[in-house]
């Protein structure tokens, strides 16, 4: 195969471009299935906000531990072998998701969809492990374009996964998590049979410990960082003794990645990383958690909460495709600073909006994060080219474990601050069940913490139950449930608004970029011959 075909023109060339699309759309399929189901999953089980954030994220940020583990050694095994690694992940998703449903004890089938989760995730990130790298090199001369087309797949995978969940809403939930076999099979199927091309960074003669060099001491931070919580959330040490063992793989993955590369790492790549991870959870965690947040106002006015990330994905499969001469209008640059623009206003009107108006504000939404992801990969191998795999995957990889270990929680947290400030601001609830506020503040609230750095407060729900049961009057009883009810449900579109202060930092990321690259004479793709120290 020509691995720097610049036309795709070749059969093989083709084959390799769809086999790539239909995985990223599986991974789609996974990812936006399993988040529809979340809501349904946190009334069965009895999840707060919170908890069904961690439930979302256990489907998120296995996704970095796999795409960085293979980036470090996909050029030794070859991208086939992690494509086979992908296929099986998602099939034993499927078989365990769905193995769930039929299970009676709520724990075995909590517990399955739990680890289930977890597979899903490593395969998901499995599967943008070898296809980014893929097209970078199989299109060298046009990465940007090529990538934003290649991931209008993730965006097409999830127009065809709100339509089939939205039209199946009464169907058992099972089948809705055994979507994901259909295009596993496909990918599997067309991938299996073609050759796949060897990283331009090998053929270049990059040597496999200047890659590392590229990320560096800085990138390996963030990475031991976002990990060594995950650790800690993840096995829930009890004592300082153990939590000090999960920080010490943290510093000992530094350290080791410290003394083998001898390098910092890019300072460009470092900055590029860590805006990646706003990126992550304006554009993961806000799809992830918008059709929970607007069921609401959804419920209230007919229409299913879904239709949002169907439309805003419609815009993205749409205007991917369209990508090259975007691009090449504004350079990548300009492009996602007018992306973090839109998604700024898009996001804090949304927090707003009712009726029809609230697809004028998802427009705006939809048009901002539209350009962010591969936009970001194609800076990062147009720029960073010596790192090879490495770098392409790992900024994903963080930005995946970024907001699996916080994103997702955090927008959690937000909107359950949100509801706890909406009944303290209800003077009709004061009147109704005086005992509920004193002083400003709830009396049924209990403090809970995840992830060791987000700390908040849920209400007692139980405590909320016997504190209105008191009241005597069956109807004003009744009436102070349903208000109860109404408040905490409007509460939540208002969290919107303060997520727009992630893409809000990332438009000041790339205006510092864009001053930094004026002033080396503008933007322009790095030839791998002559990378600088950036």
């Amino acid at each position: 195969m020509n691995q720097s075909s610049d036309s795709g023109s070749n059969g093989g060339s083709n084959a390799l471009f769809i086999g790539c699309f239909i995985a990223l759309i599986a991974t789609a399929f996974g990812f936006i299935g399993r988040l529809f189901l979340i809501p349904e999953w946190a009334t069965q089980f009895q999840l707060d906000q919170v908890q069904a954030g961690e439930l979302g994220g256990i489907g998120i940020w296995p996704f970095a531990f796999s795409i960085i583990f293979f980036s470090l050694f996909i050029d030794r095994i070859g991208y086939k072998t992690a494509m086979f690694f992908a296929f099986f992940s998602h099939l034993t998703w499927v078989s365990m998701g769905v193995s769930a449903y039929f299970v009676e004890d709520n724990d075995t089938a909590y517990n399955l969809l739990y680890w289930g989760s977890l597979v899903l995730a490593l395969g998901n990130g499995t599967v943008e492990a070898f296809i980014n790298p893929v097209i970078a090199t199989v299109y060298s001369k046009e990465k940007t374009k090529w990538l934003n087309i290649l991931h209008a797949g993730w965006p097409g995978g999830l127009v065809l996964t709100g339509l089939i969940v939205i039209f199946m809403v009464d169907a058992d939930w099972y089948l809705k998590v055994g979507l994901v076999a259909i295009p596993t099979v496909i990918y599997g199927a067309v991938l299996a049979r073609v050759k796949f091309p060897v990283n331009e960074r090998v053929t270049s003669g990059v040597s496999y410990r200047e890659m590392l060099q590229e990320f560096g001491i800085l990138g390996a931070s963030i990475v031991g960082f976002l990990v060594t919580l995950q650790l800690i959330q993840f096995f829930e040490p009890e004592t300082m003794a153990e939590k000090s063992f999960y920080v010490g793989i943290g510093v000992a993955f530094v350290v080791g990645f410290g003394v083998y590369t001898r390098s910092l790492g890019r300072p460009l790549m470092f900055v590029l990383v860590m805006i990646m991870i706003p990126l992550a959870i304006t554009e993961i965690g806000t799809d992830g958690w918008i059709t929970a947040i607007m069921e609401p106002v959804a419920a209230a006015e007919n229409w299913h909460a879904g239709w949002i990330i169907v439309y805003t994905s419609a815009i993205m499969l749409v205007l991917r495709f369209f990508a090259g001469p975007i691009v090449h209008k504004f350079s990548p640059l300009g492009l996602l600073a007018i992306s973090a623009i839109l998604a700024v206003v898009g996001l804090y009107t949304l927090s707003s909006t009712a009726g029809k108006a609230i697809f004028v504000a998802a427009t705006l939404y939809g048009l901002g994060k539209t350009f962010f992801w591969p936009t970001m990969l194609g800076v990062v191998s147009e720029q960073c080219p010596r790192g090879g795999a490495l770098t392409l995957n790992a900024i994903s990889g963080i930005g995946m474990l970024a907001c699996g270990t916080l994103g997702f929680p955090f927008i959690g947290a937000l909107q359950v601050d949100k509801e706890n400030q909406a009944l303290i601001e209800n003077t009709e609830l004061a009147t109704a069940v005086p005992a509920l506020v004193l002083n400003g503040e709830l009396q049924v609230l209990e403090d809970r913490q995840v992830y060791e750095v987000i700390s908040y407060k849920v209400i007692n729900e139980v405590g909320l139950a016997k504190m209105v049961a008191s009241i005597p009057d069956e109807g004003a009883r009744a009436a102070a449930e349903e208000k109860i009810k109404e408040t905490r449900n409007a509460s939540k579109q208002k969290a919107l608004a303060n997520m727009a202060f992630f893409p809000a930092i990332m438009f000041a990321g790339y205006l510092l970029l864009i001053g930094y690259f004026k002033s080396r004479g503008g933007y322009k793709p790095v030839d791998l011959g002559s990378a600088g120290d950036g």
